[in-house]
């Protein structure tokens, strides 16, 4: 099965979000084909979660991107976090969501 490409991916994303009646914003686009998906959960209450692109061998199961825990921390530790990814990663994608819940609705893998 094909991966859909980061834009197509992101759209689709903020889009379901917004179905959800959650805030979610694109705060960073990037390459429009493969660039890496980032998304920052703020949970209102002093903490954030920052997930990203799962290790390839448990990414693409049957097509679809999956996502790990990259930090759970203050928004100020994760907004450090973010500044070095995109230094190492100029076209990485960011997402930031907000959700009292903390639930990224992300397909995720398992630490």
């Amino acid at each position: 099965m094909a991966r859909l490409t980061s834009d197509f991916w992101v759209s689709a994303y903020l889009r379901q979000m917004a179905h959800d009646g959650l805030v979610a914003v694109l705060r960073r686009r990037g390459a429009a084909e493969a660039g890496a998906i980032f998304v920052k959960l703020d949970r209102l209450d002093g903490t954030a979660a920052l997930y990203g692109p799962a290790p390839q061998a448990l990414a693409e199961t049957g097509g679809e991107r999956r996502f790990q825990l990259v930090l759970d921390s203050d928004p100020a530790t994760i907004e450090e976090k973010v500044e070095r990814e995109r230094r190492f990663d100029p076209d990485l994608w960011l997402v930031e969501v907000e959700d009292r819940g903390g639930d990224p609705r992300l397909p995720l893998v398992e630490p």
